[in-house]
C-alpha cells in the first residue's frame, strides 16, 4: 500500500516497518521546517521534512539512471540522505531520549549524524563517512548564503582521502544537487556553477574565506549598505566566531536596524562556549497566515518595535538561551500582549470597521503604532493595491509629465516612481509621503533595487513643496486626502482637497502641470437597483450603510431595502461608494469603509483649475474595466452599467 503526502509525495507503507529513518519522519511530533520556503503556515503538518527527504530521494535516483554517479556511490550516498534530517522527526519521548544522550538536536545536521551512528554503525561498511556527509549536510550552500564560514566543509576533504578526487566530487556535487534540489529545483540551477566551483576548491585544500564584505552581501543583500560599526561587527565578532542558521528565514521581513539591534543584544548575553547561533524559534514565531498566506505579524512586529526603542517596555523581552553549543533566540510576550495579538488577529479576520477601530486604539493605547497613518496589516494591503497597475490606467499618465523635476505624492508602494523613472532616466524624481511606515518601505526598496529617485515627507495640505518643480502627480491620493484630512468641520470636507492642489499649483514653474489619476463624483444622482448574487452581499452592505460617513453633501440617499428578493436600490453617488469598495472584499473592508473614493465631478474639476487659471489639458472620467470584471459575478445593476470610477485630469500652469 503506498501512503500519499499533502504534496504528492509517496512511499510504500511496508517501510515503515523497517526504515527506522522513514519511521522517525513519519511519526513526528516535530515540526522541525524552515518558515522559509513555507507559503502557509497552518497547513504546516511536520511531514514537509520527510516529504523533503523523499524528493531528495527521487533526485538521486535520477543521477544514478543518468549514469552521473555508480551504484558504489549511490549506495554511499541514499542513507546520507535518508538520515541527514532524521533529527526533526521523532515523538516526544524519543526526543527527549536523544536529548539526555547529548544530541544537538538545534544544529540537526549534527544530531542526525549522530543519530544514523547509533542505530547503523554495526550495518553500514562506510558509516563513518556516511556520518561525514550527514554533518556537512547543507554546509555548501549555508556557505554561498555567508552563513558558515567555507572552513566548516573541511571534513569533505576526509571523502577524497576515502574514495579519490573524482569519485568524492562526484559523491559531494551529487549530495548537493539533490540537497539544494529538493528545496528548489531554480534554486540549485542558480546555484550550480558556484556550488561545484566551491568543491573542487575545498577538496584541493583551498579553504579562503569570502571577504566580510561579499558575505555580508551573500547573507543579506540589505547589507551592502551597512554602516561601517555594523560591518565591524560582522567582521570582527559574528563571522569568526559563530554559524548562523535561519538567518534569512528570520529576518527577511525587519529593517537593516532592525537586524542590527538585535544582533548586537545577542552579542551582549553570549555565553563561552557557543558556535551556533539559531534564529528558528524567532522565525517559527513571528508568523501567521493573513489573506490565506505565510505574513510576518505585524502586530507583533509594532510591540517589538517599541521595544527596539526602549528596552524598559514590560511587555515583551528578547530572549537568548544556551542550548549545548547553540544560543536560541526570540522573543517572549507578557501574557497581556499575547492576548492582544491573538484579539487583532482575530479581529482583523472578521473585516468589521468596529473591530478594526479597536485594534487601532488598543495600538494606541499601549503605543505601539508608528505614527497615526499605521494601517498595522492593512499596510500591505494597501501598498499591494497601489502597486497593482495591471489592469489599471497608471501607465497612461505618466506621459503628461514637462520639465526636468517630477513630484508623485503619496508614493504608497513605489509603482509610479518606477514608471516615471524607466520612462524618463534622465529626470530628478522625487517620491512623498506623509506616513513613517510608507517612507521606510521607499527607502528600503530604493536602496535594494539600487533605484535614482529619492522619498521625502512633505504634505501638501500644510503647505507648497521646498522648491520649485514642473510636474506633480496625484495618483490615487486625493481621495485619501479628502477621507482622513481632520478639519475644523470633520473629515470629508472638499477643502482640503482644494488646499493641497492650491499648495502644489503653487509649487510648479509656469508651464508646470498638475496630473490627477482619482476617483469622480457622478453628477447624474438618479437611482441605481443592485441585486446580489451572493447572500453575503445584503450584510456587506448593511454595514455599509451603518459605517459610511462620507457623502455629507447628499441628504437623500435614496435607500431602499428588498431583503427578500436580494435587492437594494441607492442615489448613483451611494451606490458607486458602495459597489468600488464591494470589489475589495471583506479583508479590506474596515480600511475601504472609511473612504469616500469620488468627491469632484468632472465640472467641478474643470472649475476649479479655471479659477486657479490653469489651461485644461485633459479632463475627462471613465470606468475602471477591472471594476467590472470583478463585480459582474456578484451582481446585475438596473440600469446595466457601472456608474464611472475613475478620471483623469492635466491642469496646465500659464
Amino acid at each position: 500500500m503506498k501512503i500519499f503526502l499533502e504534496d504528492g509525495e509517496c512511499f510504500d507503507a511496508k517501510c515503515l516497518e523497517s526504515e527506522e529513518w522513514l519511521s522517525y519522519l513519519y511519526y513526528t511530533e516535530n515540526h522541525g521546517i524552515s518558515m522559509e520556503h513555507v507559503k502557509v503556515v497552518e497547513q504546516v503538518s511536520g511531514r514537509e521534512t520527510l516529504s523533503y527527504v523523499l524528493r531528495t530521494l527521487k533526485l538521486l535516483k535520477k543521477e544514478y539512471e543518468a549514469g552521473t554517479i555508480n551504484a558504489e556511490e549511490y549506495a554511499l550516498l541514499r542513507p546520507a540522505l535518508e538520515w541527514a534530517e532524521v533529527s526533526k522527526g521523532g515523538s516526544v519521548k524519543e526526543r527527549q531520549k536523544w536529548r539526555e544522550r547529548g544530541y544537538a538536536l538545534d544544529i540537526h545536521n549534527l544530531a542526525s549524524a549522530d543519530i544514523f551512528l547509533e542505530h547503523c554503525r554495526e550495518r553500514e561498511e562506510h558509516a563513518e563517512l556516511i556520518a561525514i556527509m550527514i554533518r556537512t549536510h547543507g554546509l555548501i550552500g549555508q556557505a554561498l548564503r555567508g552563513e558558515v564560514p567555507v572552513r566548516e566543509n573541511t571534513a569533505l576533504i576526509q571523502i577524497k582521502e576515502a574514495l579519490g578526487e573524482e569519485s568524492a566530487y562526484c559523491v559531494i556535487r551529487t549530495l548537493n544537487r539533490c540537497i539544494i534540489g529538493g528545496v528548489e529545483e531554480e534554486l540549485w540551477e542558480r546555484v550550480e556553477k558556484e556550488a561545484q566551483s566551491l568543491i573542487r576548491r575545498i577538496l584541493v585544500g583551498d579553504l579562503t574565506e569570502f571577504s566580510t564584505a561579499d558575505r555580508m552581501i551573500r547573507l543579506d543583500k540589505r547589507l551592502e549598505n551597512a554602516s561601517e560599526s555594523f560591518a565591524e561587527l560582522f567582521e570582527k565578532q559574528i563571522f569568526p566566531n559563530y554559524e548562523l542558521w535561519y538567518y534569512q528565514s528570520a529576518f527577511s521581513d525587519f529593517s537593516i536596524d532592525q537586524v542590527e539591534w538585535l544582533l548586537r543584544k545577542m552579542m551582549e548575553k553570549m555565553e563561552e562556549g557557543v558556535r551556533y547561533l539559531s534564529f528558528k524559534p524567532l522565525a517559527d514565531g513571528m508568523y501567521y497566515d493573513y489573506q490565506g498566506r505565510k505574513h510576518l505579524n505585524l502586530y507583533k512586529e509594532r510591540i517589538v518595535e517599541k521595544y527596539m526603542r526602549d528596552a524598559s517596555v514590560e511587555n515583551v523581552e528578547l530572549v537568548v538561551e544556551k542550548n549545548g553549543r547553540a544560543m536560541l533566540v526570540d522573543f517572549r510576550f507578557s501574557t497581556v500582549c499575547e492576548k492582544l495579538i491573538d484579539f487583532c488577529v482575530e479581529a482583523e479576520r472578521c473585516g468589521l470597521l468596529t473591530f478594526e477601530k479597536s485594534i487601532t486604539v488598543l495600538y494606541d493605547m499601549f503605543g505601539f503604532r508608528r505614527d497615526e497613518f499605521d494601517r498595522l496589516n492593512n499596510e500591505s494591503k494597501y501598498l499591494s493595491t497601489m502597486n497593482d497597475i495591471e489592469e489599471s490606467t497608471k501607465n497612461s499618465i505618466i506621459a503628461y509629465a514637462v520639465g526636468e523635476k517630477i513630484v508623485d505624492v503619496g508614493s504608497g508602494g513605489g509603482v509610479l516612481l518606477d514608471l516615471l523613472e524607466r520612462k524618463y532616466p534622465q529626470k530628478e524624481i522625487i517620491g512623498t509621503d506623509i506616513s513613517d511606515n510608507v517612507l521606510r518601505v521607499l527607502e528600503e526598496k530604493r536602496c535594494n533595487e539600487k533605484h535614482g529617485w529619492t522619498v521625502k515627507r512633505h504634505n501638501f495640505t500644510d503647505g507648497p513643496y521646498p522648491e520649485k518643480v514642473d510636474s506633480i502627480f496625484f495618483s490615487s491620493i486625493l481621495h485619501e486626502i479628502y477621507s482622513y484630512t481632520e478639519t475644523e468641520n470633520g473629515r470629508f470636507e472638499i477643502e482640503s482637497v482644494k488646499k493641497a492642489l492650491q499648495n502644489a499649483y503653487a509649487s510648479l514653474n509656469p508651464g508646470g502641470r498638475i496630473v490627477i489619476r482619482d476617483g469622480v463624483k457622478s453628477a447624474d444622482d438618479t437611482v441605481i437597483e443592485i441585486t446580489f448574487h451572493d447572500p453575503e452581499g445584503m450584510d456587506f452592505f448593511k454595514n455599509y450603510m451603518r459605517d459610511f460617513e462620507g457623502l455629507k453633501d447628499i441628504e437623500d440617499r435614496k435607500i431602499k431595502i428588498y431583503e427578500s428578493e436580494n435587492r437594494v436600490c441607492a442615489c448613483t453617488n451611494f451606490a458607486r461608494e458602495f459597489l468600488y469598495t464591494y470589489t475589495w472584499g471583506r479583508e479590506s473592508y474596515a480600511h475601504e469603509v472609511q473612504e469616500q473614493f469620488g468627491y469632484f465631478t468632472i465640472e467641478e474639476y474643470r472649475e476649479f483649475f479655471e479659477t486657479l487659471g490653469a489651461k485644461i489639458i485633459r479632463c475627462e472620467s471613465f470606468l475602471e474595466q477591472g471594476y467590472v470584471s470583478h463585480l459582474e459575478s456578484k451582481v446585475t445593476l438596473s440600469p446595466d452599467r457601472f456608474p464611472d470610477s475613475n478620471c483623469i485630469i492635466v491642469a496646465e500652469k500659464r
